[in-house]
């Protein structure tokens, strides 16, 4: 198991242990939390274990945002290790807009450029423009815009794509969500 940890002023970022189940229960059932998130709320313990399994348990750049006063999961940031490199957070709310999200993402996004991960990318439903606020305040750039019939949610979402170079190529726009989806163009005044 990778034991990697990652500590800010506020918080430590560490890999989600069995024992965090609950914490992890209380993120992924809030409704409110999940309604921008690529699945449905939780019912119960036990889907918070597989979700745990088969998300993070294994994955390098998956981890729980804790803050320091007590170690206990309060969120989590990840990037993916497919081409995208795709960036993600979530938190509960009632740490919402304390800048928890950016501090966590600063930390993570230091660690895949010493581990010389060439960029990462990020997408925010237009709908939910305090998300865009994070990517923006880690540096992230707007590239363009795409419609997806959103699974399994099945719901049509225009998503704004982001995306952070830090190999010093920074031309470069990840092309796939551009080319795999019909609909797509870029917004001004993002």
């Amino acid at each position: 198991m990778d034991t990697v940890k990652l500590k800010t002023d506020r918080l430590i970022l560490r890999k989600f242990e069995e024992k965090d189940l609950e914490a992890l229960y209380l993120l992924l059932k809030d409704e409110e939390v999940n309604r921008f998130l690529p699945w449905f709320p939780i019912r119960n313990r036990e889907e918070a274990r597989c979700f745990w399994e088969k998300r993070w348990k294994d994955r390098k750049y998956s981890f729980a945002i804790c803050l320091r006063e007590d170690d206990e999961p309060i969120g989590y940031v990840n990037a993916g290790m497919d081409d995208s490199h795709d960036f993600g957070y979530a938190l509960r709310k009632e740490f919402w807009h304390r800048g928890i999200a950016t501090e966590a993402g600063r930390a993570l996004t230091w660690l895949l450029k010493e581990d010389g991960v060439p960029y990462i990318t990020a997408t925010h439903d237009k709908n939910n423009p305090g998300s865009g606020s994070v990517m923006c305040r880690l540096g992230m750039k707007y590239c363009y815009s795409y419609k997806e019939q959103w699974q399994p949610k099945d719901i049509l979402v225009t998503f704004r794509m982001y995306q952070l170079n830090f190999d010093g190529q920074e031309d470069r726009i990840y092309q796939k969500y551009w080319e795999l989806y019909e609909e797509h163009f870029v917004e001004t005044g993002v």
